[in-house]
């Protein structure tokens, strides 16, 4: 990740401390809330309507549930792709239906 995204990742963990959603909330409510964001995206897809916002939205939320488990998202990409760089199967239906 470059310096930038370090950066402002750095800035949305020290807002989250800041407005107490680290200590003073649950990974359950920060799930819960991510579950309303995705909610939004869904929305604003259909609508075809500009998804930034809710994407970043989305982030904000992830990064305080990898906060909480002393993982970064960097981390998490990274084991993601590893699942998924030799995967193999097919489209069907604009779905990939894995192996």
């Amino acid at each position: 990740m470059s310096i930038c995204t370090h950066k402002i990742i750095d800035q949305i963990i020290g807002w989250h401390r800041g407005k107490n959603l680290i200590e003073g909330s649950t990974e359950k409510d920060q799930v819960l809330k991510l579950i309303q964001e995705v909610g939004e995206l869904s929305d604003n897809v259909c609508k075809g309507n500009d998804i930034r916002d809710d994407v970043g939205d989305i982030l904000v939320i992830l990064i305080n549930i990898v906060e909480r488990r002393g993982v970064t998202l960097k981390d998490c990409m990274e084991l993601a792709y590893g699942d998924i760089k030799d995967r193999t199967g097919v489209m069907k239906d604009g779905i990939f239906i894995k192996d």
